[in-house]
């Protein structure tokens, strides 16, 4: 039996892919801790590991809903994020690892704390991509913007600042890129297939592609007449009334049934009259929507994109950041789906008449699916694991 420290960040696209791997480790005898938060308590507590918060330590949990908006426009502010949570973990939590003496640390691509504690502790340590690989080469699927490049222009003299922190704190960096890009040098876990990673012949023997890890469970029939749209903003940036409406004119009334999950923060009241072929959520259990669905109206986030095709599910690509356009691009790319380009209703509904009717979109979903199953998921990444610390001994 090994010890292994596991840490990930407040978000559920980042947690929910790592489940079934910690699962399938403590299930194969490993002692496992995840360092995580209050919110994903139960779930990480189901696998069978030890919990234990980052609550006190971790300033993105206390964020508002404009500085959340902001992450992903702000490459100045994000960096000042991530290193204010380096510097509080190092104060909180690298005391607790160094007494569990764990035999290796894995740490999400954008947890760069784990990384930073494994190097103080000189403990081996393994990186969890829950994004697609990054490098020079993949980065080219993120096309950003004039706005976005001038930003980070503007930005570099506080990046530069928060950089120089780090290193008061005994931490080797010497640019931003080095917080959450991945290096050749580090063995590392990315939830996703060869044939769906960009460039993936770029990359070397340390990474490992498991595609995604995926619990397979019952499906519990949702009642409905076919097809079955299922529309998603993710849990995040999700806070978008008038796209909502528009979903709900542009379904009004089709012979189709439609799932508009909402997400906690918007008030159902807001919308009156509502079909009765639409059915507003607020939290609904995805994975069983996306056994049924027949498209997916999703902002492309990677874990939702990944769970969508998995199950065989064409997309209606509608990205809010550059990391899910690049997402969405890789899916354009491989004509799995396309993207709306605009929110008008009309446009709306006619985007996912193309989906359900022309059969290529769900060929091509079955392809990249077949690619995610036979990477093996989390026992091809629980393999990896344990390989990793057999080689140390």
């Amino acid at each position: 039996m090994s010890k292994l420290c596991f840490f990930s960040i407040p978000a559920h696209g980042h947690t929910n892919p790592t489940l079934p791997l910690i699962k399938e480790l403590v299930e194969r005898g490993h002692d496992v801790t995840y360092y995580s938060y209050n919110q994903f308590k139960s779930e990480i507590e189901l696998t069978g590991a030890h919990f234990e918060s980052c609550d006190l330590y971790d300033s993105q949990i206390y964020l508002t809903k404009e500085d959340i908006q902001k992450i992903s426009k702000d490459v100045a502010f994000s960096i000042e994020l991530l290193v204010k949570t380096s510097l509080a973990m190092d104060q909180g939590i690298l005391q607790k690892i160094s007494n569990n003496k764990p035999d290796v640390i894995i740490g999400d691509s954008m947890a760069p704390w784990a990384k930073f504690i494994a190097h103080k502790l000189e403990i081996p340590y393994i990186c969890s991509t829950t994004t697609f690989a990054f490098n020079k080469h993949s980065a080219k699927v993120m096309k950003q913007d004039l706005l976005s490049a001038l930003s980070l222009l503007m930005g570099l003299p506080k990046i530069k600042r928060s950089i120089n922190k780090l290193k008061k704190a005994g931490y080797p960096v010497n640019s931003f890129l080095e917080l959450i890009s991945n290096d050749e040098l580090t063995d590392t876990i990315i939830y996703t297939s060869t044939y769906f990673q960009p460039y993936a012949e770029t990359f070397n023997e340390h990474y490992c592609f498991a595609g995604p890890c995926i619990f397979e469970k019952d499906i519990e029939i949702i009642p409905h007449h076919s097809p079955l749209i299922y529309v998603s903003l993710g849990t995040v940036n999700n806070q978008y009334s008038q796209f909502y409406q528009n979903c709900i004119d542009a379904f009004a009334g089709k012979e189709m049934d439609v799932i508009l999950n909402i997400g906690k923060e918007t008030d159902p009241s807001l919308f009156k009259n509502i079909p009765d072929n639409i059915n507003i959520v607020q939290n609904i259990n995805q994975l069983n929507v996306l056994k049924q669905c027949d498209v997916f109206l999703t902002h492309c986030g990677m874990n939702s994109v990944s769970e969508a095709l998995y199950y065989e599910v064409p997309l209606l690509l509608f990205p809010q950041t550059s990391e899910q356009a690049g997402v969405a691009n890789r899916v354009e790319e491989l004509h799995a789906g396309i993207k709306l380009n605009n929110i008008q209703p009309q446009h709306i509904y006619d985007s996912i008449c193309i989906l359900l009717n022309i059969k290529t979109y769900k060929q091509n979903t079955s392809k990249i699916a077949q690619s995610f199953k036979d990477a093996g998921g989390y026992k091809t990444a629980a393999d990896f694991i344990e390989n990793n610390i057999k080689n140390l001994k």
